[in-house]
C-alpha cells in the first residue's frame, strides 16, 4: 500500500494526463461496445416543431431516424454507381450507418472494418465514395450521441487507420486519405461546437432552475421566520396585558374577605383558591414568556402603549418630517387593553411604512368608535421625494395581519387611486355586561371581554 502511494505521488502530470486520456478512450469506445442505445425521437413541443400542426409533429419527431436511413441508402447508391455489380461496396458501409440508430459504439468499429472491406474490393484507396460517405455519417452521428471527448478519439483512430492502410497498400495516385482526414476534422469540429453550445444552454437552464428553487425556498423560509418573529413579538406584548389583569385578580381575591364582616369560611376558602389559581397562572405565563423572549432582550419597564398615547406618536412622526393628522369619530370609550395595544401598533407600523416608502407624503389617521368595535384607517398620499428602491422585508403587513387574526378582526391594505397606500382594519369588541347591582358591581368592558 505504501509503495503504491509513493508511485502515485512520483507520477508526472504528463503521465497522469495520458493515463486519463487512455481511460477516456477505454470508457467511451471499448466498454459496453454492444450497448443498446436507441436514438430517441425529437421533442414535439420544441420551438421548431411547435410551428406545425399536431398530426404533422407526430411524424416530424422521427426526422433524425429518416435522415440516417436516407444516408445509408445513399451509401448503397454510391457503391452501385462507382463499382457497378460490386454490391458489397455499397451495402457494407450502409450497415454501420443504420446501426448508429441503436448501437452507436459498435457502429463506429463496424465502419472502420467496412473501410477495409470496401478498399480491398474497390478501385479507390483507402476510402471509396460509399465508404467515405458512410464513415463521415457514422462519425457525425456517433459524435452527436456520445460525449464530446469521443470525437477526438474517433478522428485519431480514423487518422491511424488511413496511415496504416497507406503504408500497407503503397502509393496510390488517387488516395483519399488526406481528403478524408480534413473532411472528418471539419465535420467533427462542427458537431463539437454544437454540443458545447447545447451543453452550455443546458447548464445555464439548470443553474437558473436551481436558483429559482433556492429563491423559492428562501422566500418561504423568510416568510415563516417573519411570521414566527411577529407572533413572538405579539406574545411578549400581550404578556404585559394579561399579567396586569391576573395580578389585579390575585390582589382583589386576597382583599375581598376583609371587605365583608364575618365572612363564611366557604367564602374565604373560595377567595384563597381564586388567588392561588391567579398566582399559578401568572407564574406559568411568565415561564412561557421566558421561552419566547430572546436571550438578550429584557422585560420592558414601561407599560404597553394604548390609544391614549397616539398624540405623542403623531408628534414624533411630525418631528421626523411626516405631516400627519388624526380624526376621531364616535364616543371615545375605554376598550380592552389588548385591542388598544394592537390598534396602536397598527397605526405605528403604518406610519413607519409611510416614512420609509413614501417620503414627503402626508398621512391621515382615522379612529372610529362604533357600536360593535373599533375601526382604524391610516392612509397616506403619493411620495414627493426619492423612494428607496428596497421593497422591505414585509414584516409590517405580516405583523398587522397576525394581530387582526388574533382578535378575529378584518384588514385590508393596498394602494390607493392617487398613488398612496391605505391600511384599514376593524377590531370587534364585545359589548360590556352591566352588573346586576350597581352598588357592588364595577364591571367594565375589559372584564366582559376577558
Amino acid at each position: 500500500m505504501t509503495e503504491t502511494r509513493a508511485q502515485t505521488k512520483t507520477r508526472t502530470p504528463e503521465f497522469q494526463a495520458a493515463a486519463s486520456a487512455l481511460g477516456g478512450l477505454r470508457q467511451d469506445l471499448l466498454q459496453d461496445v454492444f450497448a443498446y442505445r436507441p436514438l430517441p425521437p425529437l421533442d414535439g413541443d420544441g420551438p421548431l416543431l411547435g410551428l406545425f400542426p399536431a398530426n404533422v409533429r407526430k411524424k416530424l419527431v422521427w426526422t433524425p431516424h429518416a435522415l440516417v436511413l436516407a444516408a445509408a441508402l445513399i451509401c448503397v447508391f454510391l457503391g452501385m454507381a462507382w463499382s457497378g455489380d460490386e454490391s458489397i461496396v455499397g451495402v457494407v458501409p450502409a450497415i454501420p450507418v443504420a446501426l448508429t440508430l441503436v448501437r452507436p459504439v459498435i457502429a463506429f468499429w463496424g465502419s472502420m472494418a467496412a473501410t477495409v472491406v470496401v478498399a480491398m474490393n474497390g478501385d479507390v484507396w483507402p476510402w471509396g465514395a460509399s465508404s467515405l460517405w458512410g464513415h463521415l455519417v457514422v462519425l457525425v452521428v456517433v459524435a452527436a450521441r456520445t460525449r464530446r471527448r469521443t470525437a477526438p478519439w474517433m478522428w485519431t483512430l480514423t487518422l491511424l487507420l488511413g496511415l496504416v492502410m497507406e503504408y500497407l497498400g503503397g502509393y496510390h495516385a488517387n488516395s483519399t486519405a488526406v481528403p478524408m482526414v480534413i473532411m472528418s476534422a471539419l465535420a467533427l469540429l462542427v458537431v463539437t461546437v454544437v454540443q458545447v453550445r447545447r451543453d452550455a444552454r443546458r447548464e445555464v437552464s439548470e443553474a437558473e432552475r436551481e436558483v429559482t428553487v433556492q429563491r423559492t425556498v428562501t422566500a418561504v423560509e423568510r416568510d415563516r421566520r417573519t411570521l414566527l418573529e411577529e407572533r413572538t413579538t405579539i406574545a411578549r406584548e400581550l404578556h404585559d396585558v394579561v399579567a396586569h389583569h391576573m395580578s389585579v385578580v390575585a390582589i382583589q381575591a386576597e382583599a375581598a374577605p376583609y371587605r365583608v364582616q364575618n365572612p363564611p369560611p366557604e367564602l374565604e376558602q373560595a377567595f384563597v383558591t381564586i388567588r392561588e389559581n391567579a398566582v399559578a397562572a401568572l407564574t406559568e405565563l411568565r415561564r412561557v414568556l421566558g421561552v419566547v423572549r430572546a436571550e438578550d432582550q429584557e422585560a420592558p419597564d414601561a407599560p404597553q402603549p394604548t390609544l391614549a398615547r397616539l398624540d405623542r406618536l403623531l408628534d414624533n412622526v411630525r418631528e421626523a418630517g411626516l405631516e400627519s393628522e388624526k380624526t376621531v369619530t364616535g364616543a371615545v370609550r375605554e376598550l380592552p387593553q389588548g385591542v388598544e395595544l394592537s390598534a396602536y401598533r397598527i397605526v405605528q407600523e403604518a406610519l413607519s411604512n409611510t416614512l420609509r416608502h413614501a417620503p414627503g407624503a402626508t398621512a391621515v389617521v382615522e379612529i372610529a368608535y362604533v357600536l360593535g368595535g373599533l375601526g382604524v384607517r391610516v392612509v397616506n398620499g403619493p411620495p414627493t421625494g426619492p423612494v428607496d428602491a428596497s421593497p422591505g422585508a414585509g414584516h409590517g403587513i405580516t405583523g398587522m395581519r397576525e394581530r387582526i387574526a388574533m382578535l378575529e378582526g378584518e384588514m385590508t391594505a393596498g394602494e390607493t387611486e392617487e398613488g398612496g397606500y391605505e391600511v384599514a382594519v376593524f377590531i370587534p369588541v364585545p359589548r360590556a355586561v352591566k352588573p346586576a347591582d350597581p352598588a357592588e358591581g364595577t364591571g367594565t368592558e375589559e372584564e366582559a371581554a376577558a
